[in-house]
């Protein structure tokens, strides 16, 4: 007994853990020593001109973001890196600041891409997980720089799932996993994890009258980063299907039409099926007088008011596709039929 008892106390020491600490702790700590080295900070730096010095760069705000691949890809929110010129990655335990470019972003999903422009020794990407089987209830981990406060780790639960958050756009975002694990300013891009220490999520907002973590924690699912991350690598945006469409904001159709129901066209994409069904545009005559294009009422059977009504459409569809889309000109309401095409 007292060698079993010896043996034990051994392996704690070797594994760096105290044998006094219970087994939630020790998984606690395991999962924070395994993705730490691949959780990284953002520093968001512009071009900003000063009397004396001409241009001069300044840092603009700081986020987290997590390693994706060998290559130096790392991922972070869109609204980290947003109206940045340069950007600064850095590691844990490691004093060099790393120069880094952004290869493409995803606004309406609040995902961005960066690639660092020189690596360190040693990379190690995140480990990947699924967000699809997550069970509300399951314990969850977050890692960031909240405030500036390198490489936090805050535990707490997976509190629901399929939650829908106002976007960058007037886009909403569906499916987020809202956690109770505290978030705050500077976690924003930082990685959501699960007790495997597999990545489930992205941390991106939070809801809060202080601004400060109330316990409101919301993250873009992995299974949307996983779809959303190689198409930014290889193209520098999103191959998504589309109408081929432009819509007049909301501010300047109420001047136009009495009617807040359904979208005013502001313009059509010659090469996209818009134009191919017919659907018309604003138009100017020569004189400056402007004309109202056609008026979309719904897409699919669904109406739509808004940018965002038609974007939850169209995003369930793929790019071939063809839907019903329904519309007001001259008085008549017609209904044509519109083939997606790739944006």
């Amino acid at each position: 007994m007292k060698s079993l008892v010896l043996f034990f106390l051994i392996t704690a020491s070797i594994s760096g853990f105290s044998a006094n600490l219970l087994p939630v702790e020790t998984k606690t700590i395991e999962i924070y020593r395994k993705v730490v080295p691949s959780t990284v900070n953002v520093s968001n730096i512009i071009l900003a001109r000063n009397f004396f010095y001409g241009e001069v760069e300044v840092p603009q705000g700081a986020g987290s973001g997590f390693v994706w691949d060998d290559q130096g890809h790392i991922v972070t929110n869109f609204h980290v890196v947003q109206g940045g010129s340069t950007f600064v990655v850095t590691f844990h335990n490691d004093p060099k600041q790393y120069k880094a470019k952004i290869v493409g972003t995803a606004p309406e999903k609040d995902i961005a891409v960066l690639k660092l422009e020189e690596k360190p020794a040693k990379l190690i990407p995140i480990p990947v997980g699924s967000s699809s089987d997550l069970q509300v209830g399951q314990y969850s981990f977050a890692i960031g720089s909240p405030f500036g406060l390198d490489y936090t780790l805050t535990t707490g639960v997976v509190s629901a799932l399929g939650r829908k958050i106002d976007g960058i756009g007037g886009v909403k975002i569906n499916d987020m996993i809202q956690t109770d694990a505290a978030i705050n300013m500077g976690n924003s891009g930082g990685p959501l994890l699960n007790s495997s220490s597999n990545l489930i999520g992205m941390n991106t907002v939070i809801f809060s009258t202080s601004g400060s973590s109330a316990g409101l924690g919301f993250a873009v699912p992995v299974d949307t980063i996983k779809i959303i991350v190689p198409q930014l690598i290889k193209h520098g945006k999103i191959i998504r299907p589309g109408l081929g469409i432009g819509i007049v904001p909301d501010s300047m159709e109420q001047r136009m039409i009495q009617s807040s129901k359904g979208l005013i066209i502001s313009y059509i994409d010659e090469k996209g099926g818009a134009a191919e069904a017919g659907l018309k545009g604003m138009t100017q005559d020569q004189y400056g007088r402007i004309y109202i294009g056609d008026i979309i009422v719904s897409v699919d059977g669904k109406e739509v008011n808004n940018l965002d009504d038609i974007y939850q459409v169209i995003e369930q569809k793929h790019i071939g596709d063809f839907v019903d889309v329904k519309y007001r000109r001259g008085g008549k309401t017609l209904t044509v039929k519109v083939k997606l095409k790739a944006l």
